[in-house]
């Protein structure tokens, strides 16, 4: 997210943040955490705002990957390193900004990273080659990590425990939105102007919610300066890839959520040339197939408590590769419904992996959540551009043998964890 944030993995997320800041907040004798009071509702609308710029521009050339490719003459592999560049600068910058905020302040780290986000934006915009727009966008990515590794926490850390998950929930509401407006913007806008027009509008939208989010948001009311524990965290993390089900379902999340992000990235290639020929503007309405996520992630929640989080995360993925075989023919309509049962099923079986995640670490939690975060940033990072080699070669026949290649792996690692830990 993601927008891709999902239903059991917020409740523990929660739990763990909620329950650490308490301990923290009675033994300092803090308890001024914001409960019904107007900054409750500030801090909402301030980090739905924070959500739907974020996630909007870290996918913001998504939509517009072909037009980017014509302007600058290179391939559709080439041309979805744009996508790459800003979830892999996103996937480094995690466990640093998480640290760093620790001793500098999550809401300034919060601000910061928006308006750096948003002048590396028009930067995009207004690059001249190609290697100027790729590092306006990995160092998007880096901007945008101030706010997707410390989000949480801070409304963890501000909101009462009988609050807080409301609170939550309107977060991952911005974030799904912004995903899908921050591409379908783009593409509506293609319409009018070329793909920098596109990037343009789309900034200019940002930049309301991100204006939003810097005069909602309230001060901190809890918030303790720490020296910054860089070593405490690379030794949580070696102590939680000690445990096999963490690397597998950190595995999961590097091979499905590569899937995924490149099936995105070399459909619109698809579906804007012959056979189908849409104009980029229709072609990115398809990506509206995001919002069955929101249903099946929250499904799934209920499901693993009632069925298994196994045989739900298995079930997923079996989706996904039963929507990707409907992609294949070279019908509009096939390839809809089919691009929506691949996107419920991917989000089924990353709310399943992502919620078991915290759950199997017995401690620091936070650190399981960043490494499953980091994992699943790489995956988009490394396989949605990888992936385009089978599109060069073979089209998208070639593209889909390539995800399911991938899903199969990702069922093969899942099917090998214990279900009952």
């Amino acid at each position: 997210m993601k927008s891709y944030w999902t239903h059991e993995w917020l409740v523990s997320t929660v739990d763990a943040v909620t329950t650490t800041n308490e301990v923290a907040a009675t033994a300092s004798g803090r308890t001024d955490s914001y409960a019904g009071s107007r900054e409750v509702h500030r801090l909402e609308v301030a980090m739905l705002a924070a959500g739907l710029a974020a996630f909007g521009l870290l996918y913001v050339t998504q939509a517009v990957l072909p037009s980017v490719g014509t302007a600058f003459g290179v391939s559709a592999t080439v041309a979805s390193l744009t996508v790459s560049f800003a979830t892999g600068g996103l996937a480094l910058a995690i466990l640093p900004m998480s640290s760093l905020a620790e001793s500098f302040g999550r809401a300034r780290m919060m601000r910061i990273g928006m308006v750096a986000a948003l002048l590396l934006a028009v930067g995009c915009a207004t690059s001249t080659h190609f290697w100027e727009l790729l590092t306006c966008r990995a160092l998007m990515g880096i901007a945008l990590g101030a706010v997707v590794a410390v989000g949480m926490g801070h409304l963890g850390d501000e909101i009462h425990p009988s609050k807080v998950s409301g609170a939550m929930g309107i977060y991952v509401a911005g974030n799904t939105i912004g995903g899908v407006v921050g591409r379908l913007v783009p593409g509506i806008a293609l319409d009018f102007g070329s793909w920098r027009f596109a990037v343009l509008m789309f900034t200019a939208f940002a930049s309301v919610a991100i204006l939003t989010f810097s005069l909602l948001l309230p001060a901190p009311r809890r918030f303790t300066p720490v020296p910054a524990r860089g070593g405490h965290h690379l030794r949580a993390a070696r102590e939680l890839l000690a445990d096999s089900g963490i690397r597998k379902l950190c595995g999961i999340a590097f091979l499905l959520m590569g899937g995924f992000v490149a099936c995105y990235n070399f459909l619109t290639f698809r579906l804007t040339s012959a056979p189908i020929d849409l104009s980029g503007s229709a072609a990115s309405r398809l990506f509206l197939a995001y919002l069955a996520g929101t249903v099946s992630s929250t499904a799934a929640g209920y499901c693993a408590g009632r069925f298994g989080r196994r045989r739900v995360l298995c079930s997923g993925i079996a989706l996904m590769l039963g929507g990707l075989a409907l992609t294949l023919p070279d019908h509009l309509g096939s390839i809809t419904v089919g691009l929506v049962i691949f996107t419920a099923g991917f989000f089924a079986a990353h709310s399943t992996a992502s919620g078991w995640i915290s759950a199997r670490a017995s401690r620091s939690r936070a650190q399981a959540s960043a490494l499953y975060l980091m994992a699943y940033y790489l995956g988009s990072s490394t396989l949605g551009a990888a992936v385009g080699l089978a599109f060069l070669v073979g089209g998208w026949s070639a593209t889909v043998i390539a995800i399911a290649v991938l899903a199969v792996a990702a069922f093969g690692l899942a099917r090998s964890l214990d279900p009952g830990r």
